[in-house]
This record gives C-alpha cells, sequence and structure tokens, in this order.
C-alpha cells in the first residue's frame, strides 16, 4: 500500500476512470445517483453511498469549472457521511470524517465541527493508521500544529500506510515548506498513476485538500498542471 491513497470509505473504489466522459455530464451521473439514492431507506451503508455520490457531484462541478454548485455538493457529502457514522458506522470507519474535512476544506466551508467529531470519536489514538491520520487532519484543522506533528510522525514508515500522504501532513505540521512541496508533489504523481478512484472521480482531492490547509500556514504552493487538478 506504500506510495498509494487509502480508499475514503469502506468499499469506495468503484471501477477504473472512463475517459472520454465531460466533467459535466459525470457531475449529471453523480446527481441521479443521488436523487436515485434518496428515495431508498437511508441505513448506515446507504447514507455512506449517498454521500459518496455527493462527493463525486461535487468535484465534478469543480473541475468544470461550476464552484458555487461544487461547495453546495461537498457541503451536502460532508453532512451525509457524518448521518452515516450516527446511523450506526461500523468501528474504525475513519474514511467517513476524513472524507467529511476534505470535502468541507475544498469547499471553503468551516471544518471545525467535523473535526471535533473525528477527535471526540478518539481519532487521535485510534489503533489503526487510518485513524490517526483522521487525527492528524482534524488536529492541523483546528490549529495544532504541534500534536498534529506528533501524530503525522507515527504514520511514517510504515507498509500499511502511504509514505507519501505521512509525509505531506507531518511536513505540513511541522511548517517545513521545502519537505511540504516535495511530499504533495509525490501525492500528485500518486493520483496521476492510478486508474480506480472513488466513484470513478479522477481528481486529486487529497491534494486540494492540504492546499487549502497549507495557505494560512504560508505553505501553499504553486503546483504544476495536472489533469487531476481543476
Amino acid at each position: 500500500m506504500r506510495g498509494t491513497i487509502p480508499p475514503l470509505t469502506e468499499r469506495s473504489i468503484s471501477g477504473s476512470y472512463t475517459p472520454g466522459v465531460t466533467w459535466s455530464e459525470r457531475a449529471e451521473a453523480a446527481a441521479a445517483r443521488y436523487r436515485g439514492g434518496e428515495k431508498r431507506g437511508l441505513d448506515q451503508r446507504q447514507l455512506t453511498q449517498l454521500a459518496n455520490a455527493a462527493w463525486a457531484a461535487g468535484l465534478c462541478l469543480l473541475m468544470d469549472g461550476r464552484r458555487d454548485e461544487s461547495a453546495a455538493w461537498l457541503r451536502r457529502a460532508a453532512g451525509r457521511y457524518r448521518e452515516s457514522w450516527e446511523a450506526g458506522a461500523p468501528p474504525d470507519s475513519w474514511g467517513r470524517p476524513i472524507a467529511a474535512m476534505k470535502a468541507l476544506l475544498i469547499a471553503g466551508d468551516d471544518v471545525s465541527a467535523a473535526a471535533h467529531w473525528a477527535l471526540d470519536a478518539g481519532a487521535a489514538s485510534a489503533e489503526s493508521p487510518i485513524g490517526r491520520y483522521a487525527g492528524t487532519l482534524a488536529l492541523l484543522v483546528l490549529g495544532d500544529d504541534a500534536e498534529a506533528a506528533v501524530l503525522a510522525a507515527t504514520l511514517q514508515g510504515r507498509d500499511d500506510f502511504p509514505d507519501t500522504v505521512a509525509d505531506t501532513v507531518f511536513a505540513l505540521a511541522a511548517g517545513d515548506a521545502g519537505g511540504y512541496r516535495a511530499a504533495l508533489e509525490s501525492v500528485l504523481a500518486s493520483f496521476e498513476e492510478r486508474t480506480e478512484f472513488l466513484e470513478d472521480v479522477a481528481v486529486a482531492d487529497t491534494v486540494l485538500a492540504l492546499q487549502v490547509l497549507a495557505a494560512p500556514r504560508g505553505l501553499a504552493v504553486a503546483l504544476r498542471v495536472s489533469p487531476r487538478l481543476p
């Protein structure tokens, strides 16, 4: 798993990316999946599927240059991820608060409630690296960089968590501009090399979210042009 991005939610990879379909068409398809899903009974798994569809619509709209519409869908996704957690998500379903925080970061919304959700649920002391990743993001959102650096260090050099992501969040928490730039470029490269994506949406969402966290710290970088970025 080293060098790859972990899925955000359980069984979330829907298939290989299919080129030749416009972002607008992808957004419409995701919105249609969302509307269709709303008509069914909503248990925690179905709520996660709704959240995934809303997330996909939001990112596709962002790639299509429709930022206001994108933000509305990403905000909706974050809400559904929280609902799915409260509806009886399995233990260690850390992908849900991670996805909610990333969606709100990209939307430009207040992320503090989602960050407190992750920490109150025990993310910072989780046994799993994905849980501690959720905790690291939450601490970064809340501006506790010292604690975030300590937690991020526990993600580095593992066989069960991507080095690129661990190095990026550690550098971000430590205020290491050079380390952040190099690690973030590696995260972007890993997205460019992938052929499978959540909901078939080939967008480097992790890069977008981390850049939002980097901006107030003076660490955001000018990334090269990429098909995985708006």
